[in-house]
């Protein structure tokens, strides 16, 4: 499965980042991170190499942040931009799904 997954985000990262150009680092936030942690958080900027990711409430903020270095080094591989900090947010109705 680890190979499949490796796969998957090399495909992404040729495929999708490389033609996304600045939005690069938003579309790959829910592959770096895997589906359950996407379906709570939502990527909202990327500037000056900063990841802006809104999160449900401080106890998700603090699970994340426990997770900091590999979603860094997860999105440097796949977006192929110069990913230099994840700021996680407490936006809980940011991450709400719309209807």
């Amino acid at each position: 499965m680890q190979h499949a997954r490796s796969t998957l985000k090399k495909i992404f990262a040729e495929n999708v980042c490389r033609k996304a150009g600045d939005e690069a680092t938003l579309l790959a936030w829910p592959v770096v991170c895997g589906a359950t942690v996407a379906e709570r958080t939502r990527a909202l900027s990327f500037v000056d190499g900063v990841l802006v990711v809104a999160v449900p409430d401080v106890v998700w903020r603090s699970q994340l942040q426990q997770m900091y270095q590999q979603y860094l080094a997860g999105l440097k591989q796949v977006s192929g931009q110069q990913v230099r900090n994840i700021s996680f947010v407490v936006a809980p109705h940011a991450t709400s799904p719309t209807v």
